[in-house]
């Protein structure tokens, strides 16, 4: 346990942090999966933005680095694209 005042704090900070990029997290997880499970194409750019966005969101918040959340967009459009044609 800290005995600091500051690593008190930084282990509060720490926790809700956590919390936070966990339901970041999940969300993108869950929206990747619904991109991956779409068969029809008619279906697949709502759910395409949203993985993309989910993604962007949690580059944007530190929650995953930025070329992960690129990498990741391009395969699925890469996916995406094969279902289409």
């Amino acid at each position: 346990m800290p005995k600091l005042v500051s690593s008190k704090k930084r282990l509060r900070q720490e926790r809700v942090r956590a919390v936070r990029n966990k339901s970041v997290k999940s969300a993108m997880r869950t929206s990747i999966k619904k991109v991956r499970q779409t068969r029809v194409a008619s279906e697949m750019p709502e759910s395409l933005s949203a993985a993309c966005s989910a993604l962007d969101k949690a580059a944007k918040r530190n929650v995953i680095h930025r070329r992960t959340a690129s990498r990741l967009k391009s395969r699925l459009m890469k996916m995406a694209n094969g279902l289409t044609h």
